[in-house]
């Protein structure tokens, strides 16, 4: 029996394309291997959305050819989809699938039942499978596990591609259009989820917002999550990053009144310019995007709030940074994911004059982190003395297991507890990065002592 490795690179979208890729490899036949070393077929499931992402990927191509020679390495994902000859021409690579024929993965390998010759598609050395990624309809869906908590928060994908046309951003032309996994299959796979013992899951797409928009009958987020609510028993829902324009004012009340869906706003912001975000090709200027955060705080008080920032990116002056840092100062985020500006070729920012350089972007970077940390930390501190509620991970590090509060802050609890419990606990302190909770008595969801 032949054995196969993946390894994903990137968000959270492709970690569950490549949970779906192992699902197409078991189901004809292949056997997962330890690691890549040691397998026959490695897939690459790549990420190109920095240089560093695209660099992340060839560094793995020859590592891995160098450390197992005789493997077939498949490539795969954004990358493939976006510079397959690139990738064809690196020493170790046997295949190269975009996007567009990801979901036919399998029947590329010699090794798998059913399988296709690519001289029966007119494909040649270098042996590349990449289509018109608008012309496909396809959604891989697959729960993905998140690392150490891998036993609690499966990663289901609901929407893949975007409709948006982000100046600076790549996704689009690699993902195709948006596209969304139909009810009754979201609501079938959480039921499965929760028949294997889960009892949080994490919602996910590229604009995941967008989900529902583009099915007949149109229907909407909010509407998919009022369905997960009414028609399983998942006890959390937590939801991934969705456009401040998709907050609309029914999703903040659904999702500030239900105890079932966490409570944690993840909202792009990219920059607190209003010129830059015209040059972005942003749907919202800076007044519209500090509406929506402070309508979800007040509607929600305890939650995490979150963003993405970019800096560095073309003509960002002084002042442009400097209304970003203002505006970031000024709202109420628990944490920031900061992105220095990387030029992707073929998209209009890549062609823009006064590009920034790299040592200006970077001194910007450290601002916007150093902020970032000191309000995470002022958040933080507000909990101490307080309960909060979370849900055991898998680590323990021989005094504390980890553990993640539904406002997405990371706890440790004293002990060794199973995975995949939902707790109460009583903070005690900061430490680092992490809530504490050293003495007061743990209880379950429902109340019981632990």
């Amino acid at each position: 029996m032949a054995t196969y490795h993946v390894q994903n690179f990137g968000c959270r979208a492709t970690q569950a394309d490549g949970a779906a890729i192992e699902r197409q490899l078991c189901d004809r036949g292949l056997e997962r291997a330890v690691d890549a070393t040691t397998a026959e077929v490695v897939v690459l499931n790549t990420c190109t959305v920095t240089a560093a992402a695209d660099q992340d990927a060839r560094s793995a191509i020859r590592r891995i050819h160098r450390e197992n020679p005789r493997a077939r390495i498949l490539v795969t994902g954004c990358y493939a989809q976006r510079a397959p000859e690139e990738l064809s021409a690196i020493p170790g690579v046997s295949l190269v699938v975009g996007n567009s024929h990801k979901h036919q993965l399998a029947d590329y390998l010699p090794h798998a039942p059913g399988f296709v010759p690519l001289t029966h598609i007119g494909v040649t050395a270098p042996k590349v499978v990449v289509g018109d990624i608008f012309a496909h309809t396809e959604l891989m869906a697959a729960p993905v596990f998140d690392g150490s908590a891998e036993k609690t928060r499966p990663n289901l994908k609901v929407q893949d591609g975007c409709n948006n046309r982000c100046s600076f951003c790549i996704i689009p032309h690699v993902r195709g259009k948006s596209r969304s996994l139909k009810l009754e299959e979201i609501v079938r796979e959480v039921d499965d989820l929760i028949a294997s013992g889960y009892r949080e899951i994490v919602l996910s797409g590229i604009n995941l917002g967008r989900w529902g928009r583009e099915l007949t009958p149109r229907t909407s987020f909010a509407a998919m999550l009022r369905a997960i609510l009414k028609r399983t028993t998942i006890e959390k829902i937590r939801i991934s990053s969705v456009e401040p324009m998709d907050w609309t004012a029914e999703v903040i009340e659904l999702v500030a009144s239900s105890p079932r869906i966490c409570k944690h706003a993840h909202v792009p912001m990219q920059s607190g310019s209003d010129k830059i975000l015209r040059k972005m090709h942003r749907k919202y200027r800076p007044w519209h995007y500090a509406d929506r955060i402070e309508r979800i705080r007040q509607s929600m008080p305890d939650a995490a709030i979150g963003a993405d920032v970019m800096v560095g990116f073309p003509s960002e002056t002084d002042d442009d940074f400097e209304q970003t840092r203002a505006l970031i100062d000024q709202l109420p985020f628990t944490y920031l994911h900061v992105f220095t500006y990387s030029s992707r070729p073929g998209t209009p920012s890549a062609a823009m004059p006064d590009q920034v350089p790299v040592q200006v972007a970077r001194e910007r970077n450290r601002v916007l982190r150093e902020l970032a940390a000191k309000k995470r930390h002022a958040f933080m501190e507000s909990f101490v003395g307080r309960e909060v509620e979370a849900i055991t991970l898998t680590h323990f590090d021989g005094e504390y297991t980890e553990a993640l509060t539904d406002n997405y802050l990371k706890l440790k609890v004293r002990g060794e507890h199973p995975a995949n419990q939902r707790i109460n606990a009583v903070i005690s302190v900061v430490q680092q990065d992490s809530l504490l909770n050293s003495e007061s008595p743990l209880r379950d969801f429902e109340g019981a002592l632990l």
